[in-house]
């Protein structure tokens, strides 16, 4: 179960949810799509093309520009106690694939789409089709979808509890929005909300489905709308990864030099824990995304080399208190280019 904060404007979270419908679809996997928002049919069609193998994880321009950073390299001179050091690379020599690209720029073909099962929840058609329930003091709206979810479990044959004999698949889950006013929830309206509990109730069920069933899931929450931060706290308990995406549209960052090369940061709240009680801390926690022209990526968070002459010396201190709180705040910072292109 992978928990993902939606930026402020939903615009990136919603990329990296296609992301990971486009990749079950490539893998050839059974999709359920809710949401409550937007129709899962128009989610499907805006989904992005997958690259071909020669092409993942290069943009145009990007081959000249790393010959010409590796002459600017051999012509810098460096101190004579290091000439003699063995070379570091500052990127790998060849991409090692992790999974498909995808280009943003182009949308998947309808025969792609065509040849997996889907399944589609919109909650606006489910409320219209049968009268609103409420169960175990849950909101209606997840009890219909906790229903939906078990029926296509037990009977698309992901069960791993039940000898299944046709051929086994898995069952890619996507949940858009979960948490917000649309899907019957006052938990972003109010400091005390009267549903305080129905989310948690929901997560919980939902872990216990998917620890027993051969499937993946991924939700969407509007975290900066949750003013009860205590139920943040329980949505990252019942989640296996928490990921927050932070956009720089309308923030002091979007113009501050330090961040000028990238889109947002990238915050990994928790990772899966395998065999142990506690989760393995990544060194690197110093993440950021930005959107080029075909890619979504995921990088290192670089500082810039020291400010020219021209820049006031307010702007220096202003960057330079930056840095310190970047730094402080999610550890120390990486060097190299290695990055996940997605």
């Amino acid at each position: 179960l992978v928990s993902t904060e939606e930026d402020k404007y939903g615009l990136y979270s919603n990329l990296l949810f296609k992301y990971f419908l486009a990749e079950g679809i490539v893998c050839g996997h059974d999709l359920f799509v809710a949401s409550a928002k937007e129709h899962p049919d128009n989610i499907l069609k805006e989904l992005p093309a997958p690259l071909l193998d020669d092409t993942y994880g290069k943009e145009p321009g990007d081959e000249a520009a790393a010959v010409k950073s590796e002459d600017f390299q051999d012509s810098m001179k460096i101190a004579w106690r290091y000439q003699n050091l063995p070379k570091m690379e500052a990127s790998p020599a060849s991409y090692t694939k992790f999974g498909h690209y995808y280009d943003v720029s182009k949308k998947m073909s309808p025969e792609l789409i065509q040849s997996i099962k889907w399944h589609s929840f919109y909650l606006h058609e489910e409320l219209s089709s049968q009268p609103t329930m409420k169960t175990c003091n849950m909101n209606g709206a997840y009890a219909r979808l906790l229903q939906s979810l078990q029926r296509i479990i037990s009977q698309g044959g992901f069960d791993g509890s039940d000898p299944q004999k046709k051929q086994k698949n898995v069952l890619r889950i996507g949940i858009q929005g979960l948490g917000s006013l649309l899907w019957g929830d006052d938990i972003c309206c109010s400091d005390t909300p009267e549903d305080v509990h129905s989310l948690t109730k929901f997560l919980y069920v939902l872990r216990g489905l998917l620890r027993k069933s051969l499937s993946a899931c991924i939700i969407t929450v509007p975290a900066h709308l949750i003013q009860n931060k205590a139920i943040m706290e329980r949505v990252t308990n019942l989640s296996d990864m928490v990921v927050g995406l932070e956009s720089f549209i309308g923030s002091e960052r979007e113009t501050n030099p330090l961040y000028k090369d990238y889109h947002g940061l990238v915050h990994v709240h928790q990772i899966p824990r395998l065999n142990s009680l506690i989760c393995d801390v990544s060194d690197t926690k110093d993440l950021a995304f930005r959107l080029k022209r075909k890619l979504f990526t995921i990088e290192r968070l670089h500082l810039p080399p020291d400010l020219s002459d021209t820049v006031s010396r307010a702007s220096k201190q202003d960057l330079a208190g930056s840095a310190k709180l970047l730094s402080s705040g999610c550890g120390a910072m990486a060097i190299g280019k290695k990055h996940l292109d997605f």
